[in-house]
């Protein structure tokens, strides 16, 4: 669509706020339009504030997502009907006209043109007037901006890779992100040493599809993490999520020779279940999924597992979810479950399926295997209980308390100590 200009006119715009919804891809992408902005004279405010500016970075993996990005707008409308509102990310790719048709919004940038977020804000002229128009602008998805987050003291997101090819039945991803693409590595090594200049000890690999860095500078995600890890001054490494089929063996081997990459992996398994796999368009079956798991602890030993699992999904019948179930507490294992209920998205195949499973079927599959998550969970902070580790704090102050996370992913509690916050300390949990 053309980009208009805006009928918005305001004096002296000097504060901004941002929201950010979904992903920590997203997360790092606010944080690098944000930090536009500061650099060029804005002042950044909590989004609980009246501001000139809102932006907000939408999600669109469900239909609960899409709810939350527009209760937002309307917050954010309510509480300074005459801040400009900018809308951009997954749900403004896709459903444009419909953000455009909620009240307050004056400017909608679609995934392509994330990186131009404040250069199209800053057209908006000076000083409000009366009659209120409306810009949006959306691309084909083809173009990759460098972002990573900033203002933390411990760790940062560094967007590696994006876009996705696999076309799963259930996901609008492709479709609002384009297809997989990524910056090359002489660049992200760049963005990582900024990361370092800052004092920042950890830095989270982000991506739609990490392990399918390459696509489009031709190099290799393994050449990726060895130029990474010898980037000084940043500590430790974490690979956000993996898809198990681009999980390699040469990969967890060098990993385990003693970098700085954690013994922590986030992988989507979605189902336990081969027919329901088959159905999702998903590149493994529960055979090959197990392989993996099986072969990165014979390397790397009693690695923290965060699994990723869709519930409900149309005719996953119970006996399928029992063998989901079965599957991740018999066979798999995993220190952490991510459910998901099962979300019907438009342009998708699954949402034509017959079979769509009833919402209180999903709310209780949810249930159940969120017990069970707590229950490995506890199982595998116990089997570590006694240990020294290395933890790093975070700044966060609860009730005098303050916390920080091992190289493995447990949660440690500790009395703050502000000269603790940003450091690795030895902690027997």
């Amino acid at each position: 669509m053309a980009e208009n200009q805006l009928n918005i006119q305001k004096d002296n715009v000097k504060t901004i706020a941002f929201v950010t919804l979904g992903c920590k891809l997203n997360f790092s992408e606010t944080s690098t339009i944000a930090q536009q902005f500061i650099e060029n004279g804005y002042e950044r405010v909590a989004q609980s504030k009246p501001a000139d500016i809102y932006v907000i970075n939408t999600c669109s993996v469900t239909e609960h997502a899409d709810k939350k990005c527009r209760q937002a707008i309307r917050k954010l409308h309510k509480q300074n009907p005459d801040a400009v509102i900018a809308v951009t990310g997954c749900y403004a790719q896709l459903k444009p006209q419909e953000i455009m048709g909620i009240e307050g919004v004056d400017l909608v940038v679609g995934a392509d043109r994330k990186g131009d977020v404040f250069q199209l804000v800053s057209k908006i002229p000076s000083k409000l007037g009366t009659a209120r128009s409306y810009s949006c602008a959306i691309n084909e998805v083809e173009t990759i901006f460098p972002a990573f987050s900033h203002g933390e003291r411990t760790r940062s997101f560094l967007k590696v890779q994006d876009g996705c090819n696999y076309h799963c039945s259930y996901c609008t991803i492709p479709l609002a992100r384009g297809k997989s693409r990524n910056l090359p590595i002489a660049t992200l090594v760049m963005e990582a040493e900024a990361i370092a200049a800052k004092g920042i000890k950890e830095v989270v690999l982000t991506g739609v599809n990490t392990g399918d860095f390459g696509r489009s500078t031709g190099e290799d995600f393994l050449d990726l993490l060895k130029a990474l890890n010898q980037v000084p001054g940043i500590e430790r490494y974490r690979i956000s999520s993996i898809e198990p089929n681009l999980l390699r063996e040469d990969i967890i081997e060098w990993i385990a020779s003693g970098t700085k990459f954690q013994n922590h992996f986030h992988i989507p398994l979605q189902c336990g279940s081969d027919e329901v796999l088959k159905v999702m368009r998903r590149r493994y079956n529960t055979t090959m999924f197990a392989q993996k798991i099986e072969m990165v602890r014979r390397i790397m030993g009693d690695v923290f597992f965060g699994i990723d699992v869709i519930v409900g999904f149309p005719g996953e019948t119970d006996e399928e979810f029992q063998k989901c179930y079965n599957f991740l507490k018999e066979t798999i294992k995993p220190a952490f479950i991510h459910v998901f209920p099962y979300s019907r998205r438009a342009n998708t195949p699954a949402a034509a399926m017959p079979n769509q499973v009833h919402e209180a079927t999903k709310t209780a599959r949810v249930e159940a295997l969120t017990a069970l998550s707590d229950q490995l969970h506890e199982e595998y902070v116990s089997r570590h209980k006694g240990t020294t580790q290395q933890v790093l704090f975070e700044s966060t102050q609860k009730g005098g308390m303050m916390y920080g996370y091992t190289g493995n992913y447990i949660r440690v509690e500790r009395p703050y100590d502000k000269n603790k916050i940003g450091e690795i300390c030895d902690e027997v949990i």
